[in-house]
């Protein structure tokens, strides 16, 4: 039995997350760490998307959103940008065919027009063709950042208002949510990064509110399916209480244990 098939018998499929997120982070320093242009550290991370998007979907998961190019990244080197503009383009246009026959769809998010027309028309192309697509879901944020994304759903909720098509009041959770460009799309339950950072570099912001994170060291082009494997174990090892108690969320654990009694909060502090 190998390493990744010892953590595969130990994964309840029954729990596993509906929706996980990855900050692909360490192309850069992969390159580096081997003498190599920083251009070849991007073209191993993509080999590293197509092993996450294919264990993703053969685990069942729902959702995988991947953080391909941040607003912030626009700041790079030209040449930098260039190249991975190219290589997005390239990348989706090869996979596509691996995609349709998974079943898998494309979900855009971000600031696609601000993408160069060549990579912005591959990609447009992509989900239009993997629409169809009943399995997992991609998400592939470009172009993103999440005070983009909050400011964006803002400003479209005011011009709502000030057209006297939204009342002010009215505004809730749900209402800014479904102005999101993740709407109808569950919150991740999972949020990995590689690379061994630990921030979360303005992604999902909103979103991750209860998201369990993991951090890792692994460079993102080393990161493989036992990684992602042993992330899902881990996260199935933790306890999702979303501001209860462990006692509401395990019956069997009595609410003395947590410093309840049946007498009431003054009688606690008398």
């Amino acid at each position: 039995m190998t390493e990744l098939e010892a953590i595969l018998a130990e994964i309840d499929p029954a729990r596993l997350p509906r929706h996980v997120a990855i900050i692909m982070d360490g192309n850069g320093r992969w390159a580096r760490s081997k003498g190599l242009p920083r251009s070849d550290g991007h073209a191993e991370g993509v080999t590293s998307v197509h092993r996450a998007v294919e264990f993703a979907s053969d685990l069942g998961i729902e959702y995988l959103t991947l953080y391909a190019f941040s607003t912030e990244n626009w700041n790079r080197p030209p040449e930098e940008v260039e190249t991975l503009m190219y290589l997005i383009g390239w990348a989706i246009e090869r996979e596509l065919p691996d995609l349709i026959r998974n079943n898998v769809r494309i979900r855009l998010i971000g600031d696609i027009p601000r993408i160069p027309e060549k990579a912005r028309e591959k990609l447009l192309n992509a989900e239009r063709a993997t629409s169809s697509c009943t399995g997992l879901t991609l998400g592939m944020c470009l172009s993103y950042s999440s005070r983009w994304e909050i400011t964006e759903a803002a400003r479209r909720l005011a011009r709502l208002a000030a057209d006297g098509k939204l009342d002010p009041e009215v505004i809730d959770e749900n209402i800014l949510a479904s102005n999101l460009s993740t709407a109808g799309m569950p919150d991740p339950d999972l949020l990995i990064r590689t690379g061994g950072e630990q921030r979360i570099s303005n992604f999902l912001l909103w979103q991750i509110a209860y998201s369990e994170l993991c951090f890792t060291p692994v460079l993102w082009p080393d990161f493989g399916k036992k990684d992602f494997a042993e992330a899902i174990l881990d996260y199935q090892n933790r306890e999702r209480r979303f501001g209860k108690t462990s006692g509401q969320i395990n019956d069997n654990i009595p609410d003395e244990t947590y410093g309840l009694s049946s007498g009431s909060a003054e009688d606690l502090l008398t």
